[in-house]
């Protein structure tokens, strides 16, 4: 595993919590970190098991996306539970 991949997913994991505390509330670097990387696997795994192709043009904007669902996801799932 490369420092640079690492990185990477790390940014994407920090958009991906950004836009869903955008969306569904909440806050901070490390929230965003955890929420997105938590909803990066969540996601992947939700469009894996429902054949959805997501094509935005951009694999990383895909990978954004995908993220920032199940972020979402995650995040109304943890709030109903709580």
């Amino acid at each position: 595993m490369e420092a640079k991949n690492i990185l990477i997913w790390c940014a994407i994991g920090i958009l991906a919590g950004w836009l869903a505390s955008f969306i569904v509330g909440g806050g901070g670097l490390l929230r965003y970190l955890v929420t997105g990387l938590i909803g990066a696997f969540a996601g992947g795994l939700l469009v894996n098991l429902s054949g959805i192709n997501v094509n935005l043009g951009n694999e990383y904007v895909n990978q954004i996306v995908v993220a920032a669902i199940g972020a979402i996801i995650v995040v109304l799932i943890a709030r109903f539970l709580a």
